[in-house]
């Protein structure tokens, strides 16, 4: 090869490299960051884009060259010129293959460099956060015992130093390991400019590695090896001492190798070396002595301040101080006067369940198959000057469901760009075959309630809507059918990006890897892209900042429909807290709004209070604002049960709020469970419109029992306001722990061991047709206890689940009638109780599996000692068996 090709060669092979790999990666980041910039900016957030963006990018440029900059000095200058080294070692060879050798291996070093800066650069911008919420921290006003700081130190500022450092320490770990290679191929490591630049580099590791040690020291606040989550008595005094005695250590190392600069004493340094080992030795046993020796013998004297911290940080970082506690005596008597008195309450007893509902929905209002129901949500309207908590389900559009010759990329995305209306049940009626009454209903939506009317039917932004679409094409949009026919339309609203170029629409192409986008006929320059349509891809594309409630949920306001979606402020680095969920801090401090048909999207601040929004707010000012969200809408805010779930999860163990009662675990509480088809499931809390003990004003409201842990009987019930002023506001009811109330489980099981309940149940099975238990709800009315329960019936060859009985136990009476008021009126005594429902069977095998089921039915009776049924079970059995004599003639 000539001297000239040697030259070449090299720069033909990277040009190469550049056109294939680097031009193309750079230009699809170029159409992202742009068409996030234009998405961004045509929904007014273009601030909250460009400090994000610049904020990395900055970081980014920054981080870069600071680490070329450091490599650099440490592989090119300091080395006293590896590369002259390299051509005294070439000169006198001039033979094209080493001079290309040669060249090779510059390139690669500086390659190699380049990609390392890049990628240090890289790392720091993921950090982007860490550094925003540490310049504009606010403080909690909350300090911690042991170290006296705010405990927004910990939320805030902990996590960038620590990133910082780490971002350090690996620098430096590469360049170091960098430079011992370059020696190596260069001078040699014998001399002594190499030995003082290496003991250079140490220094500087080892003053990272002490500072290291100090931050541990402060996460042992987080600390989970003591009694409790949090700092205990062994951290104090075993582990915080070590790391002190290993920050020593280390600065001393670090200054006998700054020594070793002008004299050398590498033996200072190995003895420093050794007492570092000592040291971690030490520290494998000494905390695990001082925990077995001293703590365990007395525990609860010696670790009850660090109990106390944890009790009081975690009842903080859960928002569990404002809970109201009273008494739930559980001795009052429903009599058909206080079930009158009560009405509001008995007509808001959801018997619906949103599983059997969207099937139905499915069966009955879809109207069209590529027409959806992904979730149905529950909530409440004044109708006819009465509280009302209905079911609600919003028709979408899944272009998936389109048959296969129609899913053309103009169908799919300039077509059919959106769903229609919804549909609205009152949660306990149903028809006389058991299905839903529909309060809205039908394409265009049809309704008598006035509150009720949605003039805005169309649906473009939804839980399942994630396609992107085109609108203000020359291809008109599908709106809704009509008969055999179809109805067509152009979008009003103002969402969407203009494709007013060719620029933009290939950004746009490369951006969604569409082609049709750049070269389709059908988009005009007015046309518009409407992209981040599904509402949990809207809400994060927005603000990833925030963690997003798992239901959204749909309100009927003004005659639009108007998604809401509760956003939390979290942390996982709130001191002392006990984490549950993987968080230890979290507020529900934002619900975001999204008009289903403009898409626009506002994040009202709804705890101004929370320092950790007021973070956010002086970050991204334009994003959130303070202003009250419209009566329309807030009249419609519920507790979110993902938020409750969590709280109700901490609050089984931290109601305790002695130390001696909460280390014994004395009071703990649990979840209680629920039948779900063939096992238990843990009760999800449920909404309910009632009053709550002592008050006169109906509410609506969020609430799950308690039972005692590893037992069945309930102890408590917690509930959460969503209504007016008193929004947010929780409490929990207490039983008597010398009484013995039924939990849900039990409550199921007596449903279960009733003859009348499981023959019918044995009945139903014996026709081919499935048995659906719905959610039990348990509903305190005055100072009594009602559970319900219903029973949805669905044949094998459909998928119509009908509500077919309401199961109901008060006291001592359990009944299933084809209603909830004959059922109400039965177990208070009111009415008479029913006949069986069917003469015994005369066939011989349906004889003998209801011989079966009494039989296991009084199996399970047995082992509640419940004799009484036992009783009842064994007639039933009798009877089956000498009806099977009598039928077989034995």
């Amino acid at each position: 090869m000539s001297r000239r090709s040697a030259r070449i060669f090299p720069m033909v092979v990277g040009v190469v490299l550049l056109l294939v790999f680097i031009v193309p990666s750079l230009f699809g980041l170029y159409a992202n960051v742009y068409t996030d910039w234009l998405w961004f900016e045509s929904l007014g957030y273009l601030s909250v884009y460009r400090t994000r963006l610049f904020t990395q990018v900055g970081i980014f440029i920054i981080a870069s060259l600071v680490a070329a900059a450091f490599l650099g000095l440490n592989w090119f200058l300091l080395p006293r010129g590896l590369l002259r080294h390299l051509q005294m070692v070439i000169r006198p060879r001039r033979s094209p293959a080493v001079q290309l050798g040669a060249t090779a291996l510059t390139i690669i070093l500086a390659v190699v460099g380049a990609v390392i800066a890049l990628a240090m650069g890289a790392s720091a911008s993921s950090s982007w956060l860490d550094y925003l919420v540490f310049r504009h921290a606010t403080p909690f006003g909350l300090t911690d015992p042991i170290f006296g700081l705010d405990a927004g130190f910990y939320v805030f500022q902990l996590p960038f130093y620590r990133a910082l450092l780490g971002w350090l320490t690996t620098l430096t770990v590469v360049t170091g390991i960098g430079a011992l290679l370059v020696y190596a191929l260069g001078q040699g490591l014998r001399e002594r400019g190499p030995a003082a630049h290496l003991s250079l580099l140490g220094v500087f590791l080892l003053a990272m590695i002490a500072l290291e040690y100090q931050v541990r020291r402060l996460t042992l606040l987080s600390s989970a090896q003591g009694a409790v989550f949090g700092i205990g008595y062994t951290d104090v005094h075993a582990r915080l001492p070590l790391y002190t005695a290993l920050t020593v250590v280390t600065l001393l190392g670090a200054a006998f190798l700054l020594v070793n600069l002008f004299v050398r004493r590498w033996r200072l340094f190995a003895l420093v070396f050794a007492l570092w080992v000592g040291i971690q030795l030490v520290g494998s046993v000494y905390p695990a002595i001082v925990q077995r020796f001293v703590v365990a013998p007395n525990e609860l004297s010696i670790e009850r301040p660090y109990i106390e911290h944890n009790i009081a940080f975690t009842r903080y970082g859960f928002d569990l101080d404002d809970i109201q506690e009273a008494d739930f005596p559980a001795v009052g008597q429903l009599t058909p006067q206080v079930l009158a008195e009560n009405a509001t309450t008995i007509d808001n007893v959801r018997l619906l369940d949103w599983q059997p509902l969207a099937a139905t929905y499915s069966q009955l209002q879809v109207i069209r198959l590529y027409y959806t129901f992904p979730d149905v949500d529950v909530d409440r309207y004044e109708i006819n000057g009465s509280l009302r908590e209905v079911m609600l389900s919003v028709r979408e559009l899944d272009v998936d469901l389109l048959p296969a010759q129609a899913q053309t990329w103009v169908n799919q995305h300039l077509v059919y760009t959106h769903g229609y209306g919804a549909c609205v049940s009152p949660v306990n009626e149903v028809t006389s075959e058991g299905l839903p009454t529909l309060l809205v209903r039908d394409i265009p939506p049809q309704t008598n309630v006035p509150i009720l009317q949605i003039t805005r039917p169309e649906v473009y932004f939804g839980e399942a809507t994630d396609n992107y679409v085109i609108v203000n094409t020359t291809e008109a949009e599908f709106d809704r059918p009509s008969g055999n026919e179809n109805v067509y339309t152009h979008y009003e609203g103002p969402d969407g990006v203009l494709l007013s170029n060719a620029w933009r629409r290939l950004a746009f192409a490369v951006r969604l890897e569409s082609s049709p986008i750049f070269f389709s006929g059908a988009i005009r320059p007015d046309s518009r892209i409407l992209i981040h349509r599904s509402l949990g891809d809207r809400v994060w594309t927005l603000a990833p900042i925030l963690w997003y409630d798992d239901d959204p949920y749909p309100v009927i306001a003004d005659g639009r429909l108007v998604w809401l979606y509760d956003a939390y402020t979290w942390s996982d680095r709130f001191p002392y807290s006990e984490p549950f969920w993987g968080l230890n801090y979290v507020r529900n401090s934002v619900k975001v709004a999204i008009d289903a048909y403009t898409g626009e999207t506002t994040f009202y601040v709804v705890d101004p209070d929370d320092p950790i929004i007021r973070t956010y707010q002086a970050i991204f000012p334009a994003l959130f604002t303070t202003e009250p969200m419209e009566p329309s809408l807030r009249d419609h805010w519920r507790y979110p049960e993902q938020l409750f779930t969590v709280q109700a999860e901490a609050y089984a163990a931290y109601h305790m709020q002695d130390a001696q009662v909460f280390y014994n675990r004395e009071d703990l509480w649990a979840a209680p469970t629920e039948v779900r088809g063939t096992g238990e499931v843990a009760m999800t809390p449920y909404y309910v419109v009632m009053r709550l003990p002592g008050s006169d004003e109906v509410e609506f409201l969020l609430m799950r029992p308690y039972v005692p842990n590893s037992r069945r009987n309930m102890i408590a019930w917690l509930y959460a306001d969503s209504d007016g002023a008193d929004y947010g506001q929780m409490g929990v009811f207490k039983f008597s722990k010398e009484a013995t109330i039924y939990g849900p489980t039990q409550i199921e099981a007596r449903f279960n061991q009733d003859p009348l309940i499981s023959s019918q149940i044995t009945l139903w099975g014996q026709r081919g047709s499935q048995v659906i238990w719905g959610n039990l709800m348990v509903i305190p009315i005055d100072d009594a206890l009602l559970y319900v329960e219903p029973l949805y019936l669905q044949a094998e060859s459909g998928q119509l689940p009908e509500l077919r009985r309401v199961l109901v136990a008060y006291g001592d009476q359990v009944v299933m009638a084809e209603d909830l008021q004959t059922a109400l009126l039965q177990v208070v005594g009111a009415a008479p109780l029913p006949p069986p429902e069917e003469p015994p069977s005369t066939d011989v095998a349906a004889l003998a599996r209801s011989a079966q089921a009494h039989y296991e039915a009084a199996q399970g009776c047995l082992q509640q000692s419940d004799w009484t049924c036992y009783g009842r079970e064994m007639e039933a059995l009798s009877a089956d068996l000498e009806a099977l004599v009598e039928a077989t003639g034995e």
